[in-house]
Order: structure tokens, then C-alpha cells, then sequence
């Protein structure tokens, strides 16, 4: 592959967005820039997501997952997901959080999140791309900026 396609592709923008899941107590997240919203009716949006991801299992299962909108206004809780956390590490037991009306966990320094069920998985390259009904949202600060991304290529993160 050319390295002009590899750059030309890491400039599409993208969002930042903190995937989060509750699954009996075990609370886990993941930082994803491959987030797109897909129907209008009904409301779905999709994200992209490796099979390894602890989150992984209960979206798959069916679980509450949220999607938490990155802000430019607080992006301190960041640093826990930007290379992941090891199994015996809790970084919500220090990120302000709280659960959401479907049992999703919604960060407070997120601009908005929304809570999503899935509803098809499909798997066409080395990520799984999850189609997901929109099931509530919470917007915590409406003035704030959203975070966008741009890679340096888009074969990696």
C-alpha cells in the first residue's frame, strides 16, 4: 500500500470517545475513534471494536453499553484509556462516573454520552463493527467542544 493512501486515510476525522460497559458490577472502558451514527429510524449508531477488548464480551451478549462524547473541556480521564489498563487496575474507582438510566456507565467529564443496545455485529476486517439502537442520552456540559481526531495513517491508531 502507498504511503500516500495510508496518509490520505488517517486524515479522515474522527471523534474520541470513551466505550464503557457495566457488566455485574465489572466496570470497563475503551477509547474509539470509530464511532458513526447509521439510521435515523431507528436510532442507531455503530463503533468499531477488537475482539480482545475486555467490552468486548458483554456487548456481545447483549449489555447496556455506553458512548461517551469526549469534550475539549476536560480530557484528564483520558489518560487511562489511551493504551488500556491491566485486569488487577480499576481506573473508575478515580474517574467521576455515574450509572445511567439502562445501567450503563456514564462519565461525568464526557460532553455527552448515550446508552446503546446492540442490535447486529459484523466482522469485515480486524476490528467488529457493532450496529447499536441509541436507548437514552445525557448531555453533561452543552457547551462544550467536541474533541476530534486525526491520524498521522490510517494503519494505525
Amino acid at each position: 500500500m502507498s504511503r500516500d493512501i495510508a496518509k490520505a486515510v488517517g486524515h479522515i476525522p474522527s471523534g474520541l470517545f470513551v466505550v464503557t460497559t457495566n457488566n455485574n458490577g465489572q466496570k470497563d472502558g475503551y477509547l474509539a475513534s470509530w464511532v458513526q451514527q447509521v439510521s435515523f429510524s431507528p436510532l442507531m449508531v455503530a463503533v468499531a471494536i477488537k475482539e480482545d477488548r475486555v467490552c468486548y464480551g458483554p456487548i456481545k451478549e447483549g449489555q447496556t453499553f455506553t458512548i461517551n462524547i469526549v469534550g475539549k473541556h476536560d480530557m484528564n480521564y483520558l489518560k487511562y484509556f489511551w493504551s488500556g489498563y491491566g485486569p488487577e487496575d480499576n481506573p473508575f474507582s478515580e474517574i467521576a462516573h455515574r450509572d445511567g438510566d439502562h445501567g450503563g456507565v456514564i462519565l461525568e467529564g464526557a460532553k455527552s454520552a448515550i446508552e446503546c443496545k446492540m442490535v447486529s455485529m459484523q466482522k469485515p476486517g480486524d476490528h467488529t463493527i457493532v450496529f447499536a439502537e441509541v436507548i437514552a442520552s445525557y448531555v453533561n456540559d452543552e457547551a462544550a467542544e467536541v474533541k476530534t481526531h486525526i491520524r498521522k495513517s490510517g494503519l494505525d491508531y
